[in-house]
């Protein structure tokens, strides 16, 4: 069962802010190429120099990123930049932005899940995680006992209950906040606190009975939850079910919302030249047929009307091709793991078992050193021309139904297999987790 609870969250003080435009960030693993110096030039109290503080010279295991961090947080408690909600509330969070030329609005609401193993099925993951964020982020936990950001979860709810019922609740309401994030400018950031206890009962019962809850984004910071969670239990016997640190703050969106998006992460090889890409096209023939095209345009256009195919798009020294599978019942021969079919017919699986590590030779362990994910895919094609990639992978989005597929059997995801769109940002609200707080 996935139990939700309001929280008083901690916000940023709005006699002190009119917009947060200037404190809010995107989520501190978004937070790279640059933009962290951008976030810290907006203003003193950006999020982000708690969730990413930088790292400065002497730092050592009583001065560094994460005891800034905590000084921080409560420096602005203090200061009245941040302040503690009255009440117990559920926050509805809408993004509103435009993809492909059509306008869309992700419809999401923010509440404390109580943390579940991911063996007993109410929440299940999609991706595969890595240690070193794990450790970075138990350690921001551990000095602060604050959620400073989301989790990103998808929950099912095909006729899209919980929405209507939040929807009611904010009718004829202007948000409490009304953003526009530094690096997705584009998107809209809209929050209200909804307290009536009658709406929080009512969305509270409709998410009782749902299971199979999956992460969207946010593997790493609900994982250390989970061991923050444990940590806490071991030092704290006595606390009561309701404790905070049982809690993780939650950013929910229902699997059938129309706003739902997921965008590419595009694939450029760099620093290899062990495969040309000549050679690769050839040796991908065996598999593929493939299909030469005029520019990017026809390439995505020929892959999104192919993707059912498994076409990947392919950019080398100037020019485009498709890749489209040739026999998808080859897959059970040429992917020898142990997995079931959804994850084996994934593009992304496809891409990498067949033509990174079976055409192109870049085994598993080389993929950090060798490959660069992309969003902005003119970027990667950008670092081909310039001469500091080799050459480029084109993907269609993965679809919903198949992060479903894959999860509800168990299977986590290839990383960097899913995209949602717009992120989730840091900032709005705060949840705190500390041994004297109570939920519920």
């Amino acid at each position: 069962m996935a139990e939700i609870c309001p929280f008083r969250g901690v916000r940023y003080n709005p006699a002190r802010f009119s917009k947060l435009d200037v404190v809010v960030s995107q989520p501190y693993d978004r937070v790279r190429y640059g933009l962290q110096e951008k976030y810290y030039e907006l203003s003193p109290y950006n999020i982000v120099r708690i969730i990413k503080n930088k790292e400065e010279p002497g730092d050592d295991e009583h001065h560094n990123v994460y005891t800034r961090a905590r000084d921080h947080y409560y420096q602005w408690l203090n200061e009245g930049i941040l302040v503690r909600e009255a009440q117990p509330a559920l926050y509805v969070y809408h993004q509103e932005f435009t993809i492909n030329g059509v306008q869309r609005v992700r419809k999401a609401f923010i509440a404390a899940l109580k943390l579940v193993e991911f063996d007993e099925g109410t929440v299940l993951p999609h991706e595969r995680t890595l240690a070193g964020p794990k450790i970075d982020r138990l350690n921001l936990l551990r000095a602060t006992a604050t959620n400073f950001e989301l989790v990103f979860m998808l929950y099912p709810d095909p006729e899209n209950r919980v929405n209507v019922l939040l929807d009611a609740a904010i009718a004829d309401r202007a948000p409490e906040v009304d953003a526009v994030e530094l690096y997705e400018k584009d998107v809209r950031q809209k929050m209200w606190v909804v307290t009536d206890p009658k709406t929080i009962q009512a969305v509270q019962a409709a998410m009782r009975p749902k299971r199979n809850l999956i992460i969207a984004d946010g593997h790493h910071r609900y994982e250390t939850s989970l061991n923050y969670r444990n940590e806490m239990r071991t030092a704290y016997p006595d606390a009561p079910p309701n404790a905070a640190f049982n809690y993780r703050a939650v950013a929910l969106v229902s699997m059938d919302d129309p706003g739902l998006t997921i965008l590419p992460t595009h694939r450029e090889v760099h620093d290899y030249d062990v495969v040309p890409a000549d050679v690769l096209l050839e040796r991908a023939a065996s598999y593929f047929e493939v299909i030469p095209v005029a520019d990017q345009t026809a390439c995505l256009e020929l892959m999104a009307r192919r993707r059912n195919e498994h076409a990947i798009g392919f950019y080398a020294a100037g020019k485009y091709h498709v890749l489209v599978l040739r026999d998808e019942s080859l897959l059970d021969q040429l992917i020898t793991e142990a997995r079931v079919a959804a994850w084996k017919r994934l593009d992304v699986t496809i891409l990498h078992k067949l033509l990174i590590e079976g055409v192109a030779g870049i085994d598993d362990h080389l993929l950090e050193q060798k490959i660069r994910y992309h969003r902005d895919l003119q970027g990667a094609v950008d670092n081909v021309d310039r001469g500091e990639g080799e050459y480029v992978f084109l993907l269609n989005p993965t679809r919903i139904g198949e992060v479903k597929a894959c999860s509800t059997q168990g299977e986590k995801m290839p990383q960097k297999s899913t995209d949602f769109y717009p992120k989730m940002i840091s900032g709005l609200v705060i949840c705190p987790v500390n041994a004297d707080e109570t939920l519920c």
